[in-house]
């Protein structure tokens, strides 16, 4: 299918997720074919060396950063749930945003938006009381990032902050029928090809097909993940990007898309 001139998305992925000789995915290899990389901060994944290293790589590429937030779970890569005081998970988020922002700004460049990783994405995206607390954390820092969650069902929990919440999608991870992820505890490797048709569906039809084969679900975001832990992660973005290409769809950094 051709897109129209109205098929424009971000590609974002995560990176810095590696942690002293401990290597997780090929962060640079990954910013030759996305937009917008989310850095992760330290509680699940990333140490300081990992993550300037990860700041100068995307400056260097002119790819946007943004904080890769999570729950303080470095043994569990941030994907147990944990049910932690309001209070204290702004606290957390704040921590961790103001550490980045102090790399990036280091390096010359600004920080575009905030996502929180794993449980902590899921949780946000569906109890009030850890988007607002989330939320809070990023007004803190500057109601002006945008904060990535799943759909906009906490919008008016983020907005009360001034906080704009960007739904995504993600043609990498399958969906339950009744629109939730399903969160790989490893990350596998994906066929490339099937990656490149879902984000190409998501961009110009705005669907997914569940995991059941048959149900359609909404998937219309102006961002795109993909998974840079997974074993063939950049070849997964390299034939997502060109596909994407192909289609006639438009990928721009994220900023461009919210300003337009």
């Amino acid at each position: 299918m051709t897109a129209s001139e109205a098929n424009t998305v971000d590609i974002n992925c995560d990176c810095s997720e590696s942690f002293g000789r401990w290597i997780l995915g090929d962060d640079l290899g990954m910013m030759d074919h996305v937009t917008s990389i989310n850095v992760a901060t330290g509680y699940h994944g990333g140490d300081p060396p990992t993550i300037r290293r990860a700041v100068n790589g995307a400056v260097e590429r002119g790819v946007n950063i943004g904080a890769h937030i999570a729950f303080p779970d470095l043994m569990g890569f941030g994907r147990r749930k944990m049910w932690i005081d309001a209070a204290d998970l702004q606290d957390m988020c704040l921590y961790q945003i103001g550490a980045l922002q102090a790399f990036v700004t280091s390096a010359g460049a600004r920080l575009t938006h905030v996502k929180p990783h794993g449980s902590l994405y899921v949780m946000a995206s569906d109890t009030p009381e850890y988007a607002d607390a989330v939320a809070a954390a990023v007004a803190e820092v500057d109601a002006s990032l945008p904060l990535l969650l799943l759909t906009t069902a906490m919008a008016e929990h983020t907005e009360k902050h001034g906080v704009r919440l960007v739904p995504e999608s993600f043609p990498d991870l399958h969906y339950t029928t009744d629109g939730h992820l399903i969160i790989e505890r490893i990350k596998k490797a994906w066929d490339p090809e099937l990656v490149a048709s879902r984000a190409v569906r998501m961009a110009t039809d705005g669907t997914v097909v569940a995991e059941d084969g048959e149900t359609v679900l909404p998937a219309r975001a102006p961002t795109l993940c993909l998974h840079g832990d997974a074993p063939n992660g950049v070849e997964i973005a390299r034939t997502t990007r060109r596909r994407l290409d192909e289609a006639g769809v438009a990928v721009k950094p994220l900023p461009e898309i919210l300003a337009a």
